[in-house]
């Protein structure tokens, strides 16, 4: 694969096009969390906690989503993919606007969820078409950057609309968002997948690329452990408005607070993308994975103490920030380690490691989300645990690749 491909872009221009598209979902969640309360109280306030179902209602249909449109775009090309997810995710979020119900509003959610996974498993195949190996991954880690650079400035963005006109119009943000990526592609992008290096979806050959990636131990223990990281992540998306809200006490700085931590965590992509064509993407995780562990592990340690309440709050910030960074550093990567052998079916693996790491993740991050007792003793055991997890898969890649070359 060529590492100096033609896509008639500056370099800048293609990965600011790429990390929109990531964008996409960042934007989709975390501008919707200053709005839950209020979500909570006009469509149910009888149980304001099913509110939290706005979250994990997008991340169920993006993860749904993400599985067809990898064999769509290796069957059609990338860009017809980022038209037709970006028209879904404008025309449902457009209902949502308009939603009546709390059911009607998270039936759109999981449409938008599928509309989004368009541009973002398009995206990344895009990348895969044109680059490989560790230039690779510093392009997903610059993209990855953008991605959690957003949540900085989505929830500040959120709150505004809702100051300025309720939380429905948040819904049309999201639409003019989605409707600028079509533009961009459109006016800017080449197709990067040649007529030639189609796929037709048939479904044995779909079978036999899951199974091509679920046979590969490095593929498979990469999803594997990109579920733990995206469950840790979701985890504490889901809590972090009640953590701050109930906790702390600070619903109404929570926004700020939550700006600033991802302004914070999103150098974490910065070094990872200076420092991964030197270190190497699996060390880069296990690290941050042994990190956490610490961290984390410390979190549950304190949260039994009687701190006052600054020590304690700033303890949890620089702890989300903690998480927020892990993510930086090992989601990307363990992307690209995923998509690194699969280079001839990048569209069908793009699906299938989005598809199973985010519907796995979301089923892991909702039921321990359920178990917020007004203390931080949930949300910390159960990042612990599967920060544990997925150190332990690490260490088990290391050995299997070491067997590689003998088989």
């Amino acid at each position: 694969m060529s590492q100096s491909p033609n896509h008639g872009m500056a370099k800048a221009e293609f990965i600011a096009l790429i990390a929109m598209m990531f964008a996409t979902i960042a934007l989709s969640i975390d501008a919707m969390l200053p709005a839950l309360p209020e979500i909570g109280q006009t469509l149910s306030p009888d149980n304001i906690n099913r509110a939290q179902l706005v979250l994990t209602s997008f991340v169920l249909g993006m993860g749904l989503g993400t599985f067809f449109t990898g064999p769509l775009s290796d069957a059609f090309g990338r860009k017809p993919v980022v038209a037709a997810g970006c028209a879904l995710y404008v025309l449902s979020a457009l209902t949502a606007w308009l939603s009546p119900s709390l059911e009607v509003l998270l039936i759109s959610r999981v449409l938008m969820g599928i509309g989004a996974a368009g541009p973002r498993v398009a995206g990344v195949a895009v990348v895969r078409d044109l680059y490989s190996g560790r230039e690779m991954a510093r392009l997903m880690s610059i993209a990855m950057m953008i991605f959690m650079i957003v949540p900085a400035i989505a929830p500040l963005m959120g709150a505004g609309i809702i100051a300025l006109s309720g939380w429905r119009a948040i819904f049309l943000l999201f639409a003019l968002f989605a409707a600028v990526i079509v533009l961009w592609t459109s006016l800017r992008l080449p197709e990067t997948l040649a007529r030639e290096d189609r796929r037709a979806m048939r479904m044995p050959l779909l079978m036999g690329a899951v199974k091509e990636m679920l046979s590969h131990p490095t593929v498979r223990l990469s999803i594997m452990v990109q579920t733990l990281c995206l469950g840790m992540l979701f985890t504490m998306l889901t809590m972090v408005q009640q953590v701050y809200d109930i906790i702390f006490g600070r619903a109404a700085s929570f926004p700020f607070w939550f700006g600033l931590v991802a302004v914070i965590s999103g150098t974490a992509s910065l070094l990872n993308a200076a420092i991964v064509v030197r270190i190497g993407m699996r060390r880069i995780v296990t690290v941050s994975l042994a990190a956490q562990i610490l961290i984390t592990g410390a979190m549950l340690l304190i949260s039994g103490w009687s701190l006052p309440d600054p020590w304690m709050f700033g303890l949890f910030v620089g702890w989300q920030a903690s998480v927020f960074c892990m993510v930086g550093t090992t989601v990307g990567n363990l992307n690209a380690m995923a998509m690194e052998p699969m280079g001839h079916i990048a569209g069908m693996a793009a699906s299938v490691i989005g598809a199973i790491s985010t519907v796995l993740a979301a089923a892991i991050a909702a039921p321990v989300g359920l178990l917020f007792d007004g203390s931080l003793v949930p949300l910390a055991a159960g990042l612990l645990i599967m920060a544990c997890i997925a150190f332990l898969l690490m260490l088990q890649m290391a050995k299997a690749e070491a067997r590689l070359p003998a088989e």
